[in-house]
């Protein structure tokens, strides 16, 4: 009796000891999860949601990129006169202007081009705003260019020789002794010079090519076709104005003539005066 007794007790007490381990281990467990995600949130170099990291990581990318946009349309519309206003007024609207316009009329048709330089961000909507003035689309292309590489190995290549145009700055100030020295560095800074602004000119172009994409707009509609007369006939009032005309510039070239022969005149009188005297003495 006593044996089974102490054999309950010695249980329940390892049962006790055995639950008490566990839940202290549990929570150690939780702690150490706990401090981990903690350290993990504050060195950002382990990630809780890979497919987050890699949205955000395509996101970035995505602003990075230098994309030259450009756009090719031509588009059949009811009146030039009045599409045109339209166009400007759809350019004005997003910030975006016309670079050049070029209009013709002739006998078929009449005909309007001209060149819309717009932010790139409202590239497709200033786009689709134009194609709804058309009655029919005949041409509509849209091209796009990535730079990003050109563009980033332009502003690496650049970077560099700005340092080594600061080393030359540095040997040209301190190192450099002799005057072949001096125009040896100098030489050198020219040529860096040069360098630095072609690549500078070079990343400004590509920038302003990217911020403004280009849209080149052809609107055009057909007219009755006209012929042209093989002949065309006078009236008689012009006519009379002609011979008028005509009267007045023979008169004009006379006495242009006239005073051209000045002298032989004096000398032709001279010389009628002469004779009379001699025939009356």
């Amino acid at each position: 009796m006593k044996s089974n007794i102490f054999s309950s007790i010695l249980y329940s007490t390892l049962l006790l000891i055995s639950v008490g381990c566990n839940q202290h281990r549990s929570k150690d467990a939780d702690l150490f999860t706990l401090n981990e995600v903690a350290e993990t949130k504050e060195a950002g170099s382990i990630s809780l949601n890979p497919k987050i990291d890699e949205a955000l990581q395509k996101n970035d990318l995505a602003k990075n990129l230098k994309i030259i946009k450009n756009a090719q349309c031509r588009f059949k519309v009811a009146n030039v006169a009045s599409s045109t206003k339209m166009a400007r007024s759809i350019v004005t609207d997003h910030s975006a202007y016309i670079s050049d316009m070029r209009f013709t009329n002739d006998q078929h048709r009449i005909e309007n081009r001209f060149t819309v330089r717009v932010p790139q961000e409202q590239f497709e909507v200033v786009l689709e705003a134009l194609s709804d003035l058309a009655e029919f689309v005949e041409v509509k292309d849209i091209s796009s260019t990535d730079v990003s590489e050109e563009y980033v190995d332009l502003q690496s290549r650049l970077q560099t020789k700005l340092e080594v145009k600061q080393r030359y700055d540095a040997i040209l100030r301190n190192k450099a002794k002799t005057v072949e020295e001096v125009l040896m560095a100098e030489e050198k800074l020219r040529v860096l010079q040069e360098e630095i602004e072609a690549a500078q000119g070079r990343l400004q172009f590509l920038s302003n090519k990217v911020a403004l994409s280009t849209i080149q707009v052809d609107l055009y509609e057909t007219v009755a076709f006209q012929e042209q007369p093989e002949r065309f006939t006078k009236s008689f009032g012009a006519k009379i104005a002609e011979s008028m005309g005509a009267g007045w510039r023979l008169l004009q070239y006379l006495f242009l003539g006239l005073l051209y022969i000045w002298p032989i005149l004096l000398l032709g009188i001279g010389a009628i005066l002469f004779w009379k005297y001699g025939r009356k003495k």
